[in-house]
This record gives structure tokens, sequence and C-alpha cells, in this order.
């Protein structure tokens, strides 16, 4: 389940349609009926908070969002243009530090990648989309 105060326009998760796991895109949210408009690639459908979960963030996540990879010293550091992420060991998510410019941020726990979305778009003023 997600909030709805913690989504914004153009982040990406995962809805829960009908008995059917999809991914989508948060077009509109209405704090009133606290509920968000997304667009799964079919239909433009209003969703609740239990319809919606985190897609948790991965390689394949980040690879999408117009990250490239590079390994270095065993740990996987991602980079799309000036914004850099690095994960201390392959595969493992669990602990993340970012940063752009002098603003850096670390996090010991899972990401989601609506949250990364949000995180970029707070330090970058620019917002995370699929390229």
């Amino acid at each position: 389940m997600l909030k709805i105060g913690h989504l914004k326009e153009g982040d990406i998760i995962s809805i829960n349609d009908e008995g059917v796991t999809r991914e989508g895109t948060v077009v509109k949210i209405s704090h009133e009926e606290n509920q968000a408009l997304v667009d799964n690639g079919i239909q433009e459908f209003w969703f609740n908070p239990e319809e919606m979960t985190a897609i948790p963030l991965d390689e394949d996540q980040l690879l999408k969002l117009g990250f490239t990879r590079e390994e270095e010293n065993g740990s996987v550091k991602y980079k799309r243009d000036s914004f850099r992420l690095v994960t201390p060991k392959k595969g493992d998510f669990t602990n993340v530090e970012m940063w752009w410019r002098e603003d850096r941020r670390h996090f010991s726990f899972p990401l989601g990648v609506h949250e990364l979305q949000n995180l970029h778009l707070d330090m970058t003023k620019v917002q995370l989309l699929k390229h």
C-alpha cells in the first residue's frame, strides 16, 4: 500500500487491477478522494492506496530509467547525467548512496522506484522518467 501523500505525477508504481498486477504511471492525484489516476499502458483509472504498491528499485529499473552501470572495487555505480547512485555490491539495493553536486544522501533500506524518482526531483529539480 502506498500513501497518496508520497506520490507525485510521473511516479512509476505497481497497481492491482482487478487481480492483475501491472506497472503504471501516476497521472494525477486527488487528495480529497485519496486516490491516484494511473495510466497502466492500456487505460487511465483511479486507484485507492490499497491497490498500489512500490516497485522495488533494482538494476533493471535503473537501466529503464536511463542509468548506465559501472563496476568499481566490488561496488556498482549507476550514472545518469551528473546524478550518481552507488550500491556496495552487485544486486544489493538495501544500502544506497546517491549524490548530485554537493547534495549527498545515504539510505540503509530498500527504496521503491517512485521514491528514487521523488528524491531525484528534490535533488536536481528534474523529473526522472523512463527513456
